[in-house]
């Protein structure tokens, strides 16, 4: 509708929506740790039998299922809620997609709170958590809770380099999965694999997890473990592929340059580098989960990116690698395959 001065009506609701967005964070937590996802999969599907199940409040439940069924989660019909087709692939946990344990990562407390003051973090170049080192600091704690709750959301994107690997041919592998955290990368390879031995390297504490999951996957005889900093710690040689998946953006580029140059020295003479991370367009504001992903190693690094195609190309030729493919991958991730 025009204004009396004839110009059209602006509407500030978008800046309002943003500014409470902290509220569906909250909101998205709350169900998932009450499990209302799961129950209403189940056929508990109204608030007052839900509210019985979840030992909670008829009026906490009512206000926080509408809430779901406003912002797309839940789908309401009379006084009954049904899930959506994400809600149920994703979140209830019958579901062997389900992701809802990423909530345990990207909810922690000490992570939401790096965004507290986000304009001192600007203004100084520090992010709040750990003493300005943030994410990045040695042996941080939140990556065995990054271990624990972030392998459901990696498979189809570990899936899908195994196929870009050709994992299935069967070739005798010795593989390294450098900062591999939970493992997921290189045990499905494994897994796919038979002939691959996997290296996995990261902070013991982290290892102990990959080691749960390798085992849990069948796949522990051939996971062996590099335990410390990927900066410090020896590799060893004769690599067929190296694996760096989502590490490269927490660091500046000369950073990585140093750690690129140690992972060449690892490689075999026909070994390949498979690099895994959210990568933007040139423009850097598209696409958006990747433009967006910038500002979270604004708030967690001191001076980590998210970095494009061509800062990367210049970083591997930098290391001594000749040749860097991009590969996007269906998963929202991209894949660069580099050589020697």
């Amino acid at each position: 509708m025009p204004s009396p001065t004839g110009k059209p009506q602006r509407n500030p609701e978008f800046i309002f929506e943003t500014l409470n967005a902290y509220q569906q964070t909250a909101a998205l937590r709350a169900a998932i740790a009450l499990d209302i996802f799961t129950k209403i999969g189940e056929g508990t599907d109204t608030f007052p039998t839900l509210a019985k199940r979840c030992e909670a409040t008829e009026r906490g439940i009512r206000i926080l299922c509408d809430y779901l069924v406003v912002h797309g989660f839940l789908v309401k019909n009379g006084d009954r809620y049904a899930l959506t087709d994400d809600s149920a692939t994703f979140l209830d946990r019958h579901s062997p997609a389900c992701i809802a344990s990423a909530a345990g990562f990207l909810t922690l407390p000490v992570t939401i709170n790096a965004y507290h003051d986000l304009a001192r973090t600007i203004r100084t170049g520090q992010p709040a958590m750990a003493d300005g080192k943030g994410s990045i600091s040695q042996e941080n704690p939140i990556w065995v809770e990054f271990a624990r709750s972030m392998a459901p959301m990696v498979a189809p994107s570990a899936e899908e380099i195994a196929c870009v690997l050709d994992a299935p041919a069967g070739k005798k592998w010795k593989v390294l999965d450098l900062a591999g955290g939970h493992g997921m990368f290189g045990i499905t390879l494994a897994k796919r694999n038979p002939n691959a031995e996997i290296f996995a390297q990261d902070w013991g504490p982290v290892l102990a997890v990959a080691t749960e999951n390798a085992r849990a996957a069948g796949v522990e005889a051939r996971h062996h473990l590099i335990p410390g900093s990927a900066f410090e710690v020896e590799y060893g040689t004769g690599y067929d592929v190296v694996l760096i998946t989502n590490f490269l953006h927490h660091f500046d580029a000369a950073t990585n340059e140093k750690l690129l140059r140690k992972v060449r020295a690892s490689l075999a003479p026909s070994g390949i580098v498979a690099t895994l991370d959210f990568i933007p367009n040139e423009d850097r504001v598209s696409p958006p989960r990747s433009a967006g992903f910038g500002m979270m190693m604004l708030g967690m690094t001191p001076a980590g990116d998210a970095y494009t195609f061509s800062e990367y190309e210049r970083m591997f030729r930098n290391a001594g690698f000749s040749a860097n493919e991009l590969r996007p991958l269906a998963s929202g991730h991209t894949l660069i395959l580099s050589r020697g």
